[in-house]
């Protein structure tokens, strides 16, 4: 009888205590096995280019820069690897654009404890891993095509901006948290206020919190 393929699994998360807890979690399987674990983005992105990696869990909040980012360029170093992105966030604020942008599944940490292991099977063997609060939000924006949200026509990095400026980050501190300049977040912020039809921070600020775009 031939010996089933082990799933080789990279864990990248900044919280040591959650990446024990996952491990914890997968250690209970026979067929998976972590074999790397990334504090930032740039340690999963070096990490993600081992050609024996199936899987990475990627949290979508890392220190360096989001996990939505360094997703683009794990893909392009690494088109086979299945990322399965993992966040504190409820699945309409992020999953549809973390399955746009080469996902193979969105999963709230939260739902790690029952979810993750059936997750990490589902995308090892090239498919998608969506939750039904995923499928309801991908079903309801085929519905509702040409009905966007202002938010939803903006691009990852003027969505990025607008919810950390609505967590109270100033243009420069925005500007640090993502190793961009001053001028560029600013560029950003001039083009989701237009886009959005708003005029300053503090329309910008209630419309994120009328929208459940931040905690």
């Amino acid at each position: 009888m031939a010996i089933s393929k082990k799933i080789n699994v990279i864990i990248a998360d900044d919280h040591a205590i959650l990446r024990a807890g996952l491990k914890q979690i997968l250690a209970e399987t026979d067929d998976i096995v972590v074999i790397a674990e990334a504090q930032n983005a740039n340690e999963a992105i070096k990490f993600s280019r081992n050609p024996d990696a199936d899987v990475l869990l990627l949290d979508i909040s890392l220190p360096d820069r989001s996990g939505i980012d360094a997703l683009k360029y794990i893909k392009k170093d690494n088109p086979k690897i299945a990322v399965l992105m993992l966040s504190m966030h409820r699945e309409d604020q992020y999953a549809v654009r973390a399955l746009k942008a080469g996902a193979a599944g969105y999963l709230c940490k939260q739902s790690a404890s029952t979810d993750l292991v059936g997750a990490i099977h589902t995308v090892a063997k090239g498919k998608k891993f969506i939750t039904p609060e995923v499928a309801e939000i991908l079903a309801n924006q085929v519905d509702a095509k040409n009905e966007k949200a202002p938010h939803e026509t903006l691009s990852d990095r003027e969505f990025q901006t607008l919810t950390l400026i609505a967590s109270g980050l100033s243009v420069s501190e925005i500007a640090v948290k993502l190793s961009l300049s001053v001028k560029t977040i600013s560029m950003y912020r001039a083009r989701l206020l237009e886009k959005m039809q708003l005029k300053h921070n503090a329309e910008l600020t209630h419309y994120a919190i009328k929208n459940n775009l931040v905690e």
